[in-house]
This record gives structure tokens, C-alpha cells and sequence, in this order.
């Protein structure tokens, strides 16, 4: 445009520009609104009434007290990759963020060329219109672009792309929790094996003993082969167990170490699984707080939250846009006359474009945003539903192991008093060997019981404390606890 928009262009844009400051005031689209959740009054399982405090209210390492797994756990949220990849994963979402934040302001760019040219008509400033002949050409200068968020389109877009990035955060919180309970209970299931090696051990000492006895009854011609046989078989068949128990011990170190972002390797340990305290009571808060404490629960709603926003993006596709662009520069041919003052090119420009007939592609553009709205509701309400089963199977669980560990211990004490019983018969001539293997074959698989149960006990306590959002109120940096991370490599000979 020669000499650009002179005076009718410059009124206009007078005229428009005030519009374009007010306008932004409109904002097409649903606002957001939290999807109903049927929110049940109290915890199926929880103990007593209904209470606002909350066992996730606890930092962890007030929940699992073990020194050496707090180490474990330390290390784990330095390291762990699982972790490292979600710390990504937001800087991605803020990038995008900022992205669409960025729209909201005004675009300048530069422009410059130079060449030849051949301009017969005169169109280039400076240019003779009856000139014929190649002259060179040379164009500098600046444009700025702004598009008014007159519908708020642009607005919409970044409440979706902020709804994103607060997923991210909250997918973050999600993968720590994750880790601590994954690593709190892979340790407990780590002494759990440590203890029912322990048992078979014994149980193995006490077959050989058995069959030492039996051996010598033998020898002393009072005893059959029979006996020593059955002794026998079932000296090996509690001593088969020893090599399946340290496989699974090796897999649950390897299992350990990867949560802590290392090699396969030995873990070290002294504690003992029956040495972890459990919590006298395990109080479950309020069903609604798990709503706000949750992580899952709060990167489904921040996806509903997009879904909606998106909704206003597709309706704002039915309006037109409106902007502004500007250019100012220097253009000539020939190149003589660059410093002419006819060479200084400028322009204003108000534009509006909106569609006319677009074959149904918008309505199918909200038609698809209003269905993927709706979809991740009704994921966020399932997720919701999901959190309430979790918790709930976790207080059930934990009354239940409790009866369950009684009927157990009671079973365990009885079996030992029988084998005890059986030998002192055996001993006397009163009771026939088989008696006294039937006690020991009946004892091994009682105390194996007990220990599982043990174990159970220690995990439900760290199943519960994820199922309740454990450490919601940490900040981030407070995650990893009041002492500084031990050193990365943690793997020593194991302590069986």
C-alpha cells in the first residue's frame, strides 16, 4: 500500500479501537461447574463416627516410622524415574501454557529484502511507472498482529491449557504417593519373606530332627522304614520351600532397588517385619475431603475443566475474528531511491473474518467437544467412585485381618502344644510316628498363614493411606522428608 492508510483508515481505526478494548467482555461457552458426585455420609468400614481428621493428614514418615525404610523412601523420590518423567511432563504443560497465554498479546515481526526487479507499472514506491528496464528493489520493515479476544476464544484456550498444566501437578502428587506407598509396601512384603524364610528354616530343623529320631529307632530295630521315609519326604518338602522363598526375595530386592532408580541389587536390612508398629487408630476423614485429597480424583476434574473450556473454543469458531495488523518501513526500486521520503511505506488495518458455510464441520467440532466433556465426567465421577471402594476395602480389610490374626495365633499356639505333646507320646510308646509328623505337617503351614496375615496388616495401613491421599497438605519440596536423602547407592548384602 503506497504511503499506506492515510486519513479514513486512521478515523476507522479510532473509531474501532475502543470496541475492540470493551468488547473482550463477552464469553461464549458454559462456565465450569463441578460434575455431581453421589458423596456417601461416612466410609463403609470406618470405625465410629464420621470425623473431619484424617490419617492422610500424616507427612509419611509419621506413618511408616522404620528408619531404614525411610531412607529407602528418600532415595526413591530423588531418583525414582517414574518421578523424573512426571517432573517433565509438567514443564511440557507450562510451556503450553504459556503458549496459549502468549495469544492474548500482540505479535511484532521484521521483514527486510532486497533484489531486482523488473516494474513496468510503478507499483514499488519510488519506481518510475514508465520504467522498463531490471532495476534492484530493496523493502525493510516492521509489522505487528492482534487478534481481539472479542468472544473470548483465546481465554478459553487458556483455561484449558492451565486446566492441563494443574493435571500435571496434580499427576505429579499422584506418582509420589505412588512411590512411597509402592516402596513402604515392597519393603513389608520384603520382611514378610524374610520371616517366612525364617519359618521354614525352623520347620526344616525340626523335620531333621524328626527323622534323626526316626533314624535311630531304625537302627535300633524299634522303627520301620516307613518311618524315616515319611520323615524324609516331608523334610524335603518343607525344605523345597527355602530356595522358592529366597528366589522371591531376590525378585523383591531387584523390584526395590528399581523404585529407587538403581541397578538390581541386595538390600540391606536389620529390622524385622513383626518389629513395624502398627497405628492403634487409623482414622478415615470425611468422604467429601477425599474429593479435594485424592490426586487421581483431582487430574480427572482439571480434564473436565479442559473438556468444558474446549466447549467455548468451538463455539467461538462460529464468530468472526477480529483484528488489527500494522506495517512500517522503507520500501524503493531502484535502490537509489531508498532515502527518498516517498520510500516510507505504513499501514493500518482493521479485518474481520468469520465463516460462511463450512459443510457442518463447526457444529460437528462442538458436537465433539460437547461429547468429550461428558465423557471425562463421567470418568471424573468413576474415579470418584473408585476412591470411595478403595478406602473402604481398605478399612474392611483392616478390621477383618485383625479377627482373622486372632483365629490364627490361637490356631498357631494350638499346633505347637500338639507337636510338643506328640513327641513327649512318642517318646513314651504311647503314639504311633504318624501322629507326630501329622503335628509338624499341620504347624508349618499354620505359622506360614500367621506371617501372611502379619504381613497383610503392615500392608493395609499403606494401601489405606494411599486410598485417602496421604500427605495431601505436604508442599512439594516437604516430600522428601525432615533429613537430607542418603547417598544413591543403598544396596549392601541383605540381612536375612
Amino acid at each position: 500500500m503506497r504511503n499506506g492508510c492515510r486519513g479514513p483508515g486512521a478515523a476507522l481505526l479510532v473509531i474501532l479501537l475502543p470496541l475492540l478494548i470493551l468488547l473482550p467482555g463477552c464469553l461464549v461457552g458454559p462456565n465450569y461447574q463441578r460434575p455431581k458426585v453421589n458423596i456417601p455420609p461416612a466410609f463403609r468400614g470406618a470405625e465410629g463416627e464420621a470425623q473431619q481428621a484424617s490419617f492422610a493428614d500424616l507427612p509419611w514418615w509419621e506413618g511408616f516410622k522404620d528408619q531404614r525404610l525411610q531412607q529407602l523412601i528418600r532415595t526413591a523420590l530423588a531418583n525414582n524415574y517414574d518421578l523424573l518423567i512426571a517432573v517433565e511432563r509438567i514443564e511440557q504443560a507450562r510451556q503450553i501454557a504459556a503458549q496459549a497465554r502468549a495469544q492474548f498479546f500482540p505479535f511484532f515481526n521484521y521483514q527486510a529484502a532486497i533484489g531486482g526487479t523488473k516494474n513496468p507499472l510503478g507499483v514499488i514506491v519510488g519506481g518510475s511507472e514508465s520504467s522498463s528496464k531490471a532495476e534492484g528493489a530493496v523493502l525493510v520493515g516492521l509489522s505487528a498482529a492482534w487478534e481481539a479476544d472479542v468472544w473470548g476464544k483465546i481465554r478459553r484456550m487458556n483455561e484449558a491449557a492451565k486446566a492441563q498444566y494443574l493435571s500435571t501437578e496434580d499427576a505429579k502428587r499422584g506418582v509420589m504417593l505412588s512411590l512411597v506407598s509402592d516402596v513402604a509396601q515392597a519393603y513389608f512384603e520384603l520382611l514378610g519373606l524374610d520371616l517366612q524364610l525364617e519359618i521354614a528354616k525352623e520347620n526344616r530343623a525340626s523335620f531333621a530332627a524328626t527323622l534323626k529320631l526316626f533314624t535311630q529307632r531304625l537302627e535300633g530295630g524299634v522303627a520301620s522304614k516307613l518311618q524315616t521315609s515319611r520323615a524324609e519326604g516331608a523334610e524335603a518338602t518343607v525344605a523345597a520351600a527355602i530356595p522358592e522363598l529366597e528366589r522371591q526375595i531376590g525378585l523383591k530386592e531387584n523390584q526395590i532397588n528399581v523404585l529407587l532408580g538403581q541397578n538390581p541389587a541386595a538390600v540391606s536390612r536389620t529390622a524385622e517385619l513383626l518389629d513395624q508398629t502398627l497405628p492403634p487408630e487409623v482414622p478415615a476423614g470425611l468422604p467429601s475431603a477425599l474429593l479435594e485429597r485424592r490426586p487421581d480424583v483431582r487430574v480427572a476434574e482439571q480434564q473436565v475443566r479442559a473438556a468444558n473450556a474446549q466447549i467455548g473454543v468451538a463455539k467461538a469458531n462460529f464468530f468472526p475474528q477480529i483484528g488489527l495488523t500494522a506495517f512500517l518501513g522503507r520500501g524503493s526500486s531502484p535502490l537509489s531511491n531508498f532515502t527518498s521520503p516517498n520510500a516510507t511505506i505504513w499501514s493500518t488495518l482493521v479485518s474481520a473474518a468469520g465463516p460462511i458455510y463450512q459443510g457442518g464441520a463447526l457444529k460437528a467440532q462442538k458436537r465433539q467437544a460437547t461429547a468429550v466433556w461428558k465423557q471425562t465426567a463421567l470418568q471424573y465421577q468413576q474415579t470418584a467412585l473408585n476412591a470411595f471402594q478403595d478406602v473402604s476395602n481398605a478399612l474392611i480389610s483392616r478390621e477383618k485381618l485383625e479377627a482373622i490374626r486372632t483365629e490364627q495365633a490361637r490356631a498357631v499356639q494350638a499346633y505347637e502344644e500338639a507337636v510338643k505333646v506328640a513327641l513327649q507320646r512318642y517318646n513314651a510308646g504311647k503314639a504311633s510316628y504318624y501322629e507326630v509328623l501329622e503335628a509338624q505337617q499341620l504347624l508349618f503351614p499354620a505359622q506360614s498363614s500367621l506371617a501372611q496375615t502379619d504381613l497383610n496388616r503392615r500392608v493395609v495401613i499403606v494401601q489405606l493411606y494411599r486410598a485417602l491421599g496421604g500427605g495431601w497438605n505436604l508442599q512439594d519440596p516437604q516430600w522428601a522428608g525432615p533429613q537430607a536423602a542418603p547417598p544413591a547407592n543403598t544396596g549392601t548384602q541383605p540381612v536375612h
